[in-house]
């Protein structure tokens, strides 16, 4: 089967080319059901020649005799089989016949959503040499970064960097998630005629005011800027703020330090470690900055207390936060 890819396959779309299979796989789902959306508004096929089901739920047999039978009344008929990790020998093996002599008036798609196993379907990847093989690994680092911006200039966006790196700290991978935060940003820019999605708009947009950027303790502690990151704790213990919360954004940071320093010290290459830490093409400072990390002693003496001030705020009303989230940051910004 020719292996494709995402960008490939849309552009064949975009000019209309259709493949009579198409096998989607890989863990990014989102990805996987807008291309079945696209490929379902090409055929445009009406109830006696559609079908469409999960694996689990699906009558397999029913499926490929669909897919065997021309279509009543159309050009072609298109048949939709999700989630076919999950078959049995028998029923897989049953599609994986089809797939090696599909109904040139079918489209037949299969969507596999587990990477790891899929390595081992040799009989599956190899079965329709006239169809498609696309991979749909979920986005990180800089595809995730180019998603977003692809996905704002589809919305009649322009995206400034530090929107694109709010946008995406804020909500993650999850492009289901970041569509929806790219659809409320056109209607938050409806009415006006600069389209240029700043910063500012992201935090707005995602509930937080201009003032509060809710990643600024994390960069703080990922900078080593000890006054800021005891300044904006505070703040936050003041803002009423969940101290167990609290905690959590001053840990994670920290963790993340820990093992770039560590990568950095095997002697990694700052690519590979980038790779690794699955850092943001924004976060590639961080792996040049290593060298200026605490030692590995600093960080389990830090570790150690992040760990007490856990055990404190789950077992004893009069610990104070403030001063136990002091001691962590005293104790990782020794010397400083």
């Amino acid at each position: 089967m020719p292996k494709s890819t995402p960008t490939k396959l849309n552009q064949a779309l975009a000019k209309g080319n259709l493949s009579p299979v198409y096998v989607l796989t890989g863990e990014d789902l989102f990805r996987k059901q807008e291309i079945i959306k696209k490929i379902t508004a090409l055929v445009q096929p009406d109830d006696f020649n559609f079908y469409s089901n999960n694996t689990e739920k699906a009558d397999i047999g029913e499926a490929l005799v669909l897919a065997n039978t021309a279509p009543v009344f159309a050009d072609r008929r298109l048949v939709i089989l999700t989630g076919i990790e999950k078959l049995r020998k028998d029923p897989k093996e049953a599609i994986i016949r089809y797939l090696e002599n599909p109904l040139d008036s079918t489209i037949f798609i299969v969507t596999h959503n587990d990477s790891k196993k899929f390595k081992t379907e040799k009989a599956l990847a190899a079965a329709a040499e006239n169809g498609e093989l696309v991979n749909f690994d979920e986005l990180k680092r800089d595809d995730l970064a180019m998603w977003v911006r692809e996905r704002m200039q589809e919305n009649g966006l322009k995206a400034e960097y530090d929107g694109v790196e709010t946008l995406c700290e804020a909500v993650g991978a999850d492009l289901n998630a970041l569509a929806q935060e790219i659809e409320k940003l056109s209607l938050y820019t409806a009415e006006r005629e600069n389209k240029n999605i700043s910063k500012e708009d992201v935090l707005a947009c995602v509930g937080f005011s201009k003032e509060e950027n809710p990643f600024d303790l994390s960069n703080a502690i990922l900078y080593l800027n000890k006054k800021k990151a005891i300044t904006l704790t505070e703040k936050l213990l003041d803002s009423a703020e969940e101290p167990v919360a609290v905690l959590s954004k001053i840990s994670y940071p920290i963790l993340k330090m820990a093992r770039i320093k560590r990568m950095a010290n095997a002697g990694m290459a700052p690519a590979e470690i980038s790779r690794a830490a699955g850092l943001m093409f924004w976060e590639n400072s961080l792996v040049n900055n290593a060298r200026n990390f605490p030692s590995e002693e600093i960080f389990l003496k830090t570790l150690d207390r992040i760990i007490e001030a856990d055990k404190a705020l789950k077992t004893s009303s009069a610990s104070d936060p403030k001063t136990l989230f002091k001691g962590i940051l005293f104790t990782l910004f020794a010397g400083r």
